[in-house]
């Protein structure tokens, strides 16, 4: 079993690496995958061996994490999509640690006093601490006792989760927060109360309970900003959550009544008026009207509904009244389906992550031995080259030990993929791009060739009877069998037949009726061998094709049209010339690949000559034609073989495989639940402008993406070793530890705030 579920309480990357590796040694996990940004939990588990009961309490074990049980928040999204469980509880999660901290700026402000008072003090001739409280010992104490509730009862749920962490032999951002803050409260408090103990030290005298407050308010003020600025990251999902109509009208015993949403079953007939939200996804069985279809389509324009069109759920009625027929409730609908998609893709990681992730599970004891390591130094090493006293040595190392510990922040790390696919995935399933995966979004921009299914991806996928040469003794022979078929090019011939003044013989027996991919179709009709298909079609069952039938089929491929011969017995007794007009936009997105050096290439079924004018016509650089379904995936195998990074656009149920095997399929959505089922991205209204829009949105993300990597590791790289002291040999430069954590809190912040861009780039 696969499941997602939320967790409340991460606050670092290094969490996540500590919940997946508690979670992973449970005996019948076989993976498990924690997304920092989203706060979830992916797990593929055997629930005969593991249950949810035990799933919590590992993640308990971890810190001070909750697992939330998400059966509720299903059952909430399925009906009226209001607020999930996970999300009460993470408003609550942020009122509570707002709380916190403001209780936290007012036990600081006796420090920020203080400090003012220290440094102006002495030019401005104020008397000093020790003469106004007495003595020195009552200074310290009155900080002792303001500062000691503060650390561990404003800061407990930081020491909670050091604890936590140590108890399974492990480490994370707090392990850094609660040594450092922990190590300045220690040694201010034996200076306070034991003020000989460091009596010869150059400062000995000095505490840093100010230190200690002011680390503990940043970092919480910190966690604060960064909860609220990623959960404008996931707006999206938000607004689409809110999308949803509430109420619906609906005909029960010929009589309208008004009815929560999550009461709509499929068959409803339901009542919509102008300026309405359609509740559920339908089709329309009374009246027409102009439905804007921007909020899940991404188009602005409203689009026009008659008798038998489909229409969305969540969408604005702008016109008339109208009927329509529920087809789709609760989860099944297209929005529930959209929100579905995009969550399961902001819960997903990109390649690119995986380096940051390598780093941040090695960081924390990485800054601790760093930190360890400049503590010697300054304690024994530097002395003895002169660059500090021996009597300054030890206030040097504490202060520099506590400066590393403090500054250091994989949190940064975690955030820069994250982010930007929450932001990146939600920007464009507002424009009507569903990326599925992060590993999609991440390669769309390396996509170097695009294979474009022909009917019903270039071309409208309506196609229509040109040429219709048969006499008319065959056309009853011709009805039956093509009726069987549910091929467009069968549909189309069936509309044309029944759009004619033809008589068509009723109730016509098919026997052996078979309906062969890519070729045609054949049956028995009265003990007579009728098949429809193409020309190879022909030549493989040996029919002949006459001259003057060759010669027409000939012409008619120059003019784009389809080519389909009639056969009965073993004799061409007919020809159907089908041609299917080309999408408004399609040579436009083919110019507009073609500029960024994408290689365009079409894939058909169709004959070749056919073929050829259109993709002339398209300006497409390269045509295979003539492809069985089955050959799609091969030749898609051809192109990558070549080095080439492939991306397939298609929209039927014979082009699932070749989406599959490209490096990134890119469904229709106007197409077949198969092919959307399959793609790596679903253009929901199924224009090729989108195609287009999905590379611009990758483009864009990725860029987001190593901007925050660059300042991630960039900060870190330069501000531990700054900590450390790297700088004062040569330039007396030492970073304070307060300095440290206002930097360390606002680091996650600044990654999180660059991915929010992505909402206002165009």
């Amino acid at each position: 079993m696969k499941k997602t579920f939320p967790i409340i309480g991460m606050h670092c990357a290094s969490c996540k690496a500590l919940i997946e590796d508690v979670v992973s040694d449970l005996a019948g996990v076989t993976s498990v995958g924690v997304n920092y940004a989203t706060e979830k939990m992916t797990i593929e588990y055997d629930p005969q061996k593991v249950d949810i009961s035990a799933l919590k309490k590992s993640v308990a074990s971890a810190g001070s994490y909750e697992l939330v049980d998400n059966s509720y928040e299903e059952t909430v999204k399925q009906e009226s999509h209001e607020m999930t469980l996970d999300g009460d509880m993470r408003v609550k999660r942020y009122v509570m640690l707002k709380n916190t901290i403001f209780w936290l700026g007012i036990g600081s402000i006796p420090f920020a006093f203080i400090m003012i008072w220290m440094t102006t003090g002495m030019f401005l001739g104020l008397m000093m601490p020790e003469e106004v409280f007495g003595s020195l010992f009552f200074f310290h104490l009155m900080q002792f006792l303001i500062a000691t509730p503060i650390l561990f009862i404003g800061g407990k749920e930081i020491f909670q989760s050091a604890v936590s962490a140590l108890k399974v032999k492990a480490s994370n951002m707090d392990t850094l927060i609660a040594l450092g803050t922990g190590m300045a409260w220690i040694y201010s408090t034996i200076v306070t109360f034991f003020p000989n103990t460091f009596a010869g030290v150059s400062g000995g005298t000095e505490v840093y309970f100010e230190a200690a407050v002011f680390i503990i308010f940043f970092i919480m003020l910190g966690r604060l900003l960064e909860m609220r600025a990623k959960g404008k990251a996931s707006e999206a999902i938000k607004a689409l959550l809110h999308l949803q109509a509430k109420e619906a009208t609906v005909i029960r015993n010929k009589k309208e009544i008004i009815i929560p949403i999550d009461e709509v079953v499929v068959g409803d007939i339901i009542i919509i008026k102008p300026g309405q939200k359609l509740p559920v996804d339908g089709i329309v069985s009374i009246g027409s009207t102009s439905i804007d279809e921007s909020m899940v389509t991404g188009e602005s324009l409203p689009v026009e509904k008659n008798i038998g069109d489909a229409v969305i759920g969540a969408t604005i009625n702008t016109s008339g009244s109208f009927q329509y027929r529920a087809t789709k409730v609760g989860a099944d609908t297209l929005l529930s389906q959209i929100i579905q998609m995009v969550e399961d893709a902001q819960a997903t990681e990109a390649p690119i992550q995986r380096l940051a992730d390598k780093v941040a599970s090695v960081f924390v004891p990485s800054v601790i031995s760093i930190a360890f390591v400049a503590w010697i130094f300054w304690l024994f090493i530097a002395p003895q080259f002169g660059i500090i006293s021996d009597s300054s040595a030890l206030q040097f190392a504490i202060y520099i030990a506590i400066t590393v510990l403090i500054i250091a922040c994989p949190c940064a790390l975690g955030l820069a993929t994250p982010t930007a696919v929450m932001v990146g995935t939600g920007m464009a399933a507002a424009r009507g791009i569903l990326i599925k995966d992060a590993k999609a979004l991440e390669i769309a921009h390396k996509i170097d060739t695009i294979v474009f299914d022909k009917t019903g991806t270039l071309t409208l996928g309506k196609p229509e009877v040109q040429t219709f040469e048969i006499e008319s003794k065959y056309i009853s022979l011709l009805y039956s069998i093509e009726k069987q078929s549910h091929h467009p090019l069968a549909d189309a011939v069936v509309r044309h037949i029944k759009s004619t003044k033809f008589r068509v013989k009723p109730g016509m027996t098919i026997d052996k009726f078979k309906d062969i991919s890519g070729k045609g179709v054949e049956g028995v009709i009265d003990g007579k061998k009728v098949v429809v298909g193409t020309g190879r079609f022909m030549k493989e069952l040996k029919v002949e094709i006459p001259p003057n039938f060759d010669k027409l089929a000939n012409k008619l491929r120059e003019k784009a049209q389809t080519v389909s011969f009639i056969a009965v017995g073993d004799e061409v007794v007919g020809l159907i010339g089908i041609a299917d007009s080309i999408k408004e936009d399609a040579i436009d997105v083919i110019s507009k690949l073609k500029s960024r050096g994408i290689r365009t290439v079409m894939i058909t079924g169709d004959n070749q000559k056919t073929a050829e004018v259109i993709g002339k016509h398209l300006g497409i650089d390269e045509v295979f034609a003539e492809v069985l379904p089955g050959e799609k995936a091969e030749k898609i195998r051809e192109l990558q073989l070549n080095g080439q990074i492939v991306a397939m656009v298609g929209d039927g149920i014979n082009d699932a495989p070749a989406l599959a095997t490209a490096d990134i399929g890119i469904a229709m959505g106007t197409g077949t639940d198969v092919a959307i089922a399959t793609g790596d991205i679903v253009l929901v209204k199924g224009t090729l402008e989108k195609v287009v829009e999905s590379i611009d949105v990758s483009q864009k993300t990725l860029l987001v993406i190593k901007q925050n990597l660059f300042w991630a590791f960039g900060y870190n790289i330069i501000g531990i070793p700054v900590a450390a002291g790297i700088l004062f040999p040569f330039f007396g430069i030492l970073l304070s530890p307060i300095i440290a954590s206002i930097a360390m809190a606002f680091s996650s912040v600044s990654v999180v705030g660059n991915s929010l861009r992505l909402r206002y780039l165009r």
